[in-house]
């Protein structure tokens, strides 16, 4: 596959992912296409699933593209470690089953999840939740299951609205840290910007956790 292909396979999960980026993956050593003669790159399945595995990592768990070269490290060896499937983007890797990542929509998350319309809706009435195209923001499964979590002790959307408007103020901090970078029109200095914003967003969650358990901890004294 030509790079204008695995860009094609890939957009619909990450519509911002670009050649830049793929160069700048492959500068990191998270995959290794192959060169033709004339020096263009071709990229196998297996190199597509190993990149929809890297781009997921960072999209849904922030994490460091370290931690997650030592993940395909595993991977690449066969071994599995936190609940990881060995060979699921290996460089011989096995192609998941298609539709697996989907953008969900409200419909369907309920129904995966096993809760009424009316409660995902509500999350996005209150505008806890965002929607493009019918289909809901990356995350919004993570949002949702937790949210019907708090529910069961009698916080409603109107409730998490506060948490939507924090978390959107933080996005706002991380977006001003990078935007030196994500102003300039090299391809490296635009993948570092996503890069750093993956990383430093994923310290602020984890800052606003520990403040939260700290506050918490202090209603028991």
């Amino acid at each position: 596959m030509r790079i204008s292909d695995v860009l094609t396979a890939l957009g619909s999960d990450f519509p911002a992912v670009s050649h830049s980026k793929l160069r700048f993956l492959e500068e990191q050593g998270l995959v290794t296409p192959v060169r033709t003669p004339a020096g263009y790159r071709q990229y196998s399945p297996a190199d597509v699933e190993r990149l929809r595995y890297v781009l997921r990592q960072q999209r849904d768990l922030y994490l460091p593209l370290k931690v997650i070269r030592e993940q395909l490290a595993d991977l690449d060896a066969g071994r599995s470690s936190e609940g990881l499937t060995p060979h699921l983007a290996a460089q011989d890797g096995e192609i998941p089953h298609a539709g697996a990542d989907e953008p969900d929509t409200v419909d369907s998350l309920a129904l995966d999840l096993g809760l009424e319309v009316a409660f995902v809706t509500g999350l996005v009435d209150a505008g806890v939740l965002t929607l493009t195209d019918r289909h809901l923001e990356p995350g919004a499964r993570e949002v949702v299951r937790i949210a019907a979590s708090l529910a069961e002790h009698g916080i409603d959307a109107r409730h998490l609205r506060s948490f939507r408007q924090a978390a959107d103020r933080q996005v706002d901090v991380v977006e001003q840290l990078v935007a030196p970078w994500r102003s300039q029109r090299s391809p490296s200095a635009r993948a570092r910007a996503g890069t750093v914003a993956a990383e430093v967003g994923e310290l602020c969650a984890q800052l606003h956790t520990a403040l939260v358990r700290g506050g918490v901890a202090q209603l028991d004294t």
